[in-house]
């Protein structure tokens, strides 16, 4: 897919109630307006990655917002040594701040990538999004990993990431080329959820915060490719249960639905446009009266 150059895409600054500034784009919807899209990445994914899927969105009458997350890309402090930062920050803060920020661009749907679909339940005001779509959503344990994949993961979490982090102050994921390096603070909390089976639900500590999962209430779409080696559907299910109370659909893509395997992040390459108009097409018919009453009768049905 070409890229399109009739649309808009403006460089701003998102400000967290915490006072942190954040790198964001906001892209311009051509044509008749349908909605907007906040794009809500993937851990240590940078903003840019999401371009083309932005620019296809806005062809379709969509506006979308992305951003870098605190410590990540065009949000990072010069050095990572040191900073200091909670995993749970870029939900909490960062993403609340997207919100907030486009909130008045109604209706307003989320799209969730990997971490995007775990901060769901993290936003203070979750409440101002229509609806939601997610890819690559996972409870992170190698357990529900194929078990080629479970033992290099088990091998980066016991040897390779802490050798790393002892050495450089923080994780340097780069180094590996799998994705951009991460603050300290990120890997102690990732590392520590991803021992367990459904992720930080299964954490005592997190209680009080995984109990607001119980408060999201709108219609939800968690699709999983079957060939995702962190998050096959299997995952994606230990994971969700936590959005109890949300009307859910699942998912499971096959690797034709993006013309070749699609893995963890073929869910935002270009061979996926297919897969996107889905999406924009639930979108339309999800519209705020429709979620309203799905809503309802999740509520009745409890």
């Amino acid at each position: 897919m070409t890229r399109t150059p009739n649309i808009s895409a403006e460089s701003i600054s998102l400000q967290a109630s915490d006072g942190y500034r954040l790198a964001a784009t906001r892209y311009g919807a051509i044509g008749p307006l349908k909605g907007s899209l906040i794009m809500a990445g993937a851990t240590g994914v940078q903003q840019r990655f999401y371009r083309r899927f932005a620019e296809h969105a806005c062809a379709q009458g969509f506006n979308v917002l992305t951003l870098d997350y605190r410590g990540v890309g065009q949000s990072s402090p010069k050095s990572l040594k040191g900073f200091e930062m909670s995993y749970l920050d870029w939900g909490f803060q960062d993403l609340a701040a997207a919100v907030d920020f486009m909130a008045d661009e109604l209706p307003l749907y989320w799209v969730g990538h990997s971490f995007g679909g775990h901060a769901l339940g993290l936003l203070p005001n979750h409440h101002k999004i229509t609806a939601a779509y997610c890819f690559g959503s996972g409870a992170g344990w190698a357990g529900w990993m194929p078990k080629a994949e479970a033992l290099k993961v088990r091998v980066l979490w016991s040897s390779i990431l802490p050798l790393i982090v002892a050495c450089k102050g923080y994780m340097a994921w780069s180094l590996l080329g799998m994705g951009d390096d991460l603050p300290l603070g990120v890997y102690k909390d990732w590392k520590r959820w991803c021992a367990h089976p459904h992720y930080f639900f299964d954490d005592p500590s997190m209680e009080p915060v995984t109990r607001k999962y119980a408060d999201v209430r709108m219609p939800c779409v968690f699709s999983n490719a079957v060939d995702d080696p962190w998050a096959p559907p299997a995952s994606r299910d230990a994971f969700i249960k936590g959005y109890r109370n949300a009307p859910l659909l699942t998912r499971n893509l096959q690797p034709l639905a993006c013309e070749g395997p699609i893995g963890h992040m073929g869910y935002f390459r270009a061979s996926a446009t297919q897969v996107w108009d889905e999406m924009l097409n639930w979108f339309q018919v999800v519209t705020p009266d429709t979620a309203s009453r799905l809503r309802c009768a999740t509520s009745a049905g409890q």
